[in-house]
């Protein structure tokens, strides 16, 4: 270790250490400014319908989400089980366009998708259907195992351990400390662990992206892919950040501040680069007060391991530690507060989220914790820090104690936050289920667009745009809906569609009272002796 500092306190000696603290500082900048960034995206239609059967083989597919996405994975399956990759496809803002390279056989064949959304989480699923008469279906392997969620995350964890604990102890170990260096091995060990953790975290993003199995880790693709998302650029943020951090506790200590700043300013940059609350609209908002809580929980949680070890090992010389720390806390929790409330109700929107999403109860267990730390730390501001700053042996003890339960319920929070990765925020959920369910219905005599919004249960709004056969106009007399659901015992429900100006077809009157696979028929009058009927199964959401 010591060979190792001194190598680098030569190389930054001649390099000049704020210069290369300013090329960190901008280096970070430019990682981790975003793309645009979008909600967590979800399936909206596909073309062919999922369950239908064609009569011959199509010439493209395509699949429309809520959100921009791009593909990483499609892939056709036969009735056989054996694989066509579809390579060729064309993004048309929220719809993927996939040629389809051959004419495909009779039998139930299977289309594959996984794609990533903005937020850097993969959605996956397969749609069926059928050439001339269906078969069995053929066997899709699952996308992903239980396993691999949970390297993930344990990744995360020993992510947010580098970035709040490391980098965060480096900026306390500099700035608050002034020159002290208890729980600098710690900080070290935080540091090499978050560095360790965030690179095998990006092949594990790789794999997660492309739905493989653990044991592809090594292949150079799953890296390539876990790079090309959004997470990619949160782990070259951190990875500097972690780097910055490192070097603070090894230059001289004027540029130990620069650097342990700069690192600091990395840990909200790696936040606000990817994930669910980086990714919400408005954008403005959310990234900078994505920023300023990850910040925030580096400057109070990072201080804690330092700080408790400074007060158990040297009392005497903690004291100035522990009143800078005392002061500078109130704003930071200010901070945390107002930015963690204006990012729930963002995420969350409506109370009753909060027990009916899985998103929403992890925040509740989050907000338990959050509540005993606050009092914890409420009990350690205006009890024990007077007191300990006057020399009290025992409050000393006291407080080096609350602060190692500080520190266990920081762990627990992290490993709540992680569980996050998994589980859509109702913001995304509710963009999601406002989507339309939509199905084109394409018969000899007439086709027909037909879109119901929202796709879910309840009161909703039909638009209906007919054509002919062969795409041209078709001037209808009349056009009626027809959704029937037999198995539910339900009547089936017609409505009268009214033509607007613009020449589509409108229904408003309408309520679907369960979700589930219906039956969309269109009773098309094209003249007073003759009416074309077609339908098509359409999926409406819960």
């Amino acid at each position: 270790m010591v060979s190792f500092r001194r190598a680098i306190y030569r190389v930054g000696k001649r390099a000049g250490w704020p210069a290369i603290g300013l090329l960190a500082a901008i280096m970070l900048a430019v990682i981790a400014v975003p793309n645009q960034a979008f909600a967590h995206a979800a399936m909206v239609t596909t073309d062919p319908v999922d369950g239908t059967v064609l009569g011959q083989s199509p010439t493209q597919f395509s699949l429309t989400f809520s959100e921009p996405v791009s593909p990483l994975v499609l892939t056709l399956v036969r009735p056989d089980g054996t694989p066509l990759p579809l390579t060729a496809f064309r993004l048309n803002d929220q719809t993927v366009e996939i040629d389809n390279p051959q004419t495909l056989g009779s039998g139930t064949h299977v289309l594959s998708w996984r794609v990533i959304s903005a937020d850097g989480h993969p959605v996956g699923g397969s749609v069926l259907f059928s050439i001339g008469a269906p078969s069995a279906a053929p066997a899709v392997s699952e996308a992903a195992d239980r396993g691999l969620r949970s390297a993930i995350w344990i990744g995360k964890v020993f992510l947010y351990v580098g970035l709040f604990l490391g980098v965060g102890g480096a900026f306390a170990i500099a700035w608050l400390a002034k020159g002290g260096r208890s729980g600098q091995r710690f900080v070290i060990a935080a540091i090499l662990g978050g560095l360790v953790a965030a690179s095998v975290s990006l092949g594990l993003q790789g794999l997660d992206a492309l739905g493989a199995p653990l044991v592809r880790l090594t292949q150079p693709g799953v890296w390539q892919a876990g790079l090309g998302t959004s997470f990619g650029r949160t782990v070259l943020v951190a990875l500097v950040a972690l780097g910055l951090g490192l070097l603070s506790l090894i230059v001289p200590r004027g540029s130990a501040r620069l650097f342990a700043l700069a690192g600091l300013a990395g840990v909200g940059a790696a936040l606000a680069a990817s994930g669910h609350a980086s990714a919400a609209e408005p954008q403005w908002l959310t990234r900078p007060m994505v920023f300023l809580h990850g910040a925030g929980i580096a400057f109070w949680a990072g201080a804690l391991a330092p700080l408790g070890l400074a007060m158990w090992r040297k009392p005497v010389e903690a004291t100035p530690f522990l009143r800078r720390f005392s002061l500078g806390i109130l704003p930071v929790v200010a901070v945390l507060a107002a930015t963690g409330i204006v990012l729930a109700i963002i995420q969350v929107e409506a109370p009753a989220a909060l027990l009916d999403t899985a998103y929403g109860r992890l925040l509740l267990i989050k907000l338990g914790l959050l509540f005993f730390l606050f009092t914890l730390a409420a009990t350690n501001r205006w009890k024990l820090t007077g007191p300990a700053e006057a020399g009290e042996t025992e409050v000393q003890r006291r407080l080096v104690r609350s602060i190692g339960i500080e520190m266990l319920i920081v762990l627990a929070i992290f490993g709540v936050a992680a569980g996050w990765r998994f589980t859509p925020p109702p913001r995304a959920l509710a963009i999601a289920a406002a989507q339309p369910a939509s199905v084109h219905i394409h018969t000899p005599k007439a086709m027909a667009d037909l879109s119901i919004t929202p796709g879910h249960v309840g009161p909703v709004a039909a638009s209906i745009v007919i054509m002919t056969g062969d795409f041209g106009p078709l001037d209808a007399k009349q056009v009626t809906l027809v959704l029937s659901k037999p198995d539910t015992g339900i009547e089936p429900i017609k409505r009268a569609a009214t033509k607007r100006d613009d020449g589509t077809w409108r229904v408003v009157d309408l309520v679907v009272p369960v979700p589930g696979r219906w039956t969309a028929r269109l009773d098309i009058l094209v003249s007073d002796f003759e009416i074309v009927k077609i339908e098509a199964p359409i999926d409406i959401r819960r």
